[in-house]
């Protein structure tokens, strides 16, 4: 088995290797591990496409030592003018999925660049931290079998959106895989963001190029939305467990449902061992209580109407943890939630660590393509309600429900943890998995990713909602989990479906260890 690998100066992992690979290039420039994430970042939304974009958000946790983590919310708010009356006008009760009327928020995740380098005093100039993502956009690079497959199975879809049959397309196909995509467009915008600053993507010329596309494809978004867009420095939510403190953003992302789950099992998994029934069964159980919260509860933060922070409150989690029955299966399913998303991890010898997740909503998000500048538009928006008494309604500047979250811990014997996970529902139950099997149970922590993994529910491409277990799960555990109630569906021996992984652990000496999800095109760079 593939161990995880080991460095002692500087180490990125994402979902795709010329993203590790361009920010490694900073670390070993003397960029810290911030410039180091934007510069993968930069390049993920070039060589990903078809899981996040420019045209997205995206949330940070950002560790130095000796200092609590700080977190930045680059969401971005609903349009001044996307208001339920507004939709009604078009005939409409749900917001669509898909087309310019579900590209009603400001992408936040350009914002977050900008104040996350801020906060950690960057050394390298922006147009360094962009030079392989324009590269890669203007000379191009080849289209991996995951675009590939996501293509093909949204192309109805997608292919009637503005600017995406141009974009992602040939000959009204999609492309092969490895075939080299190019992205002219992308890279002129690359292009002007490093020679203007990433400011200009909200108030300069950019901002209008963007909204005077939105608007004439019929979006909501206005150079006004767009100007008014800030990331926010947050403070995380914590939650001591027996093995250290875990941190996550607080809403509008479901952060608190991540710390959820592992508080709950915490107090459940006395005697047990990794990848047993009682592992499975504890977590899968522990994952529907905290999503019976999240799901009544997180919002738009000025809009929640109890602290999150009270969830996490010692009684709270015991009364959670009483309700699972350890032998039997609560009857499920509770609403489901879709997503497409990358995470990322950088940390570098200077002791900074950094936890990052940038998505567009579904694949593709909204599948609208700006044609000026080759900038792809979340859908993130199609997440609001046009019901006025749902704590989701849409209304102008709101934050949408956000699935992402990106995850910290901290140790009780020293060792700092980053890791984290994409799709959906997904992303908080292979987190559990991962952090279990590493913190908890000790396993190598390329094996804690490489593991089969589950999902209650549904999660991006999927609408069932089953508890789906990877192919390669012991059978007793297949059969231990069936006779308790849980219905069971096998999926694949690598699975899409359980997201792409990623970890990164800098133990107490400063050796840095990395690993990557296998079910990727990731890898980890380090040196």
């Amino acid at each position: 088995m593939q161990r995880a690998l080991t460095c002692s100066r500087g180490m990125v992992t994402a979902p795709h290797h010329l993203a590790a690979q361009s920010g490694l290039a900073v670390l070993r420039e003397g960029g810290n591990a911030v410039e180091a994430m934007v510069a993968a970042a930069a390049t993920i939304a070039v060589v990903y496409p078809h899981m996040n974009s420019i045209g997205g958000d995206g949330f940070w946790l950002i560790s130095h030592r000796g200092r609590e983590p700080v977190g930045i919310d680059a969401c971005g708010r609903s349009a001044a003018l996307a208001t339920i009356d507004w939709y009604r006008e078009k005939g409409l009760t749900t917001i669509p999925t898909r087309g310019p009327l579900a590209a009603n928020t400001v992408a936040g995740a350009i914002s977050g660049w900008q104040a996350a380098l801020t906060e950690a005093k960057g050394r390298l100039p922006v147009a360094r931290l962009l030079d392989d993502a324009r590269a890669l956009a203007r000379d191009g690079v080849p289209v991996t079998q995951s675009q590939v497959g996501y293509t093909t199975r949204f192309l109805s879809e997608l292919a009637p959106q503005p600017g995406f049959a141009p974009t992602f397309l040939r000959d009204g196909a999609p492309p092969t895989g490895r075939s080299l995509q190019r992205f002219p467009a992308l890279a002129a915008t690359f292009d002007r963001l490093a020679r203007a600053g990433l400011d200009d993507y909200y108030r300069g010329e950019l901002a209008q190029s963007i909204a005077g596309s939105l608007t004439r494809l019929g979006s909501p978004v206005r150079a006004a939305d767009l100007a008014q867009q800030q990331a926010s420095v947050v403070t995380p939510l914590s939650v001591k467990l027996s093995v250290g403190t875990v941190y996550n953003l607080p809403p509008p992302t479901q952060g608190l449902a991540s710390l959820l789950i592992l508080a709950i099992y915490d107090r459940l998994r006395a005697g047990v061992s990794a990848e047993s029934f009682a592992h499975v069964h504890g977590l899968v159980e522990a994952t529907k209580q905290a999503f019976l919260i999240r799901n009544r509860h997180v919002t738009d933060p000025d809009r929640m109407t109890v602290a999150p922070a009270d969830f996490l409150r010692d009684e709270a989690v015991t009364r959670c943890a009483q309700a699972i029955d350890m032998t039997r299966a609560r009857p499920w399913p509770e609403p489901a939630v879709h997503a497409d998303t990358i995470w990322m991890g950088a940390a570098d010898r200077d002791g900074c660590m950094v936890s990052y997740i940038q998505s567009v909503y579904w694949e593709f998000g909204s599948g609208v393509v700006l044609e000026e500048s080759g900038i792809n538009w979340q859908n993130r928006g199609a997440s609001f309600s046009l019901d006025p008494a749902s704590h989701v309604a849409l209304a102008p500047g709101r934050k949408p429900f956000h699935t992402l979250n990106p995850p910290l811990a901290r140790l009780d014997d020293g060792r700092e943890m980053v890791y984290g996970n994409m799709g959906g529902d997904g992303q908080p139950q292979s987190q559990a998995a991962i952090f279990t099997r590493h913190a908890m149970y000790g396993h190598d922590l390329q094996q804690a990713i490489s593991a089969p993994r589950w999902l209650l529910g549904r999660t991006w491409g999927d609408m069932s909602v089953s508890l789906k277990l990877e192919g390669r799960t012991d059978p007793a555990v297949v059969a231990a989990l069936r006779a308790a109630g849980h219905d069971v569906e096998l999926v694949d021996d690598y699975s899409d479906l359980v997201g792409h992984a990623g970890a990164l652990v800098r133990e107490p000496g400063g050796t840095i260890v990395g690993a990557t999800d296998p079910r990727s095109d990731g890898g980890v760079a380090g040196w």
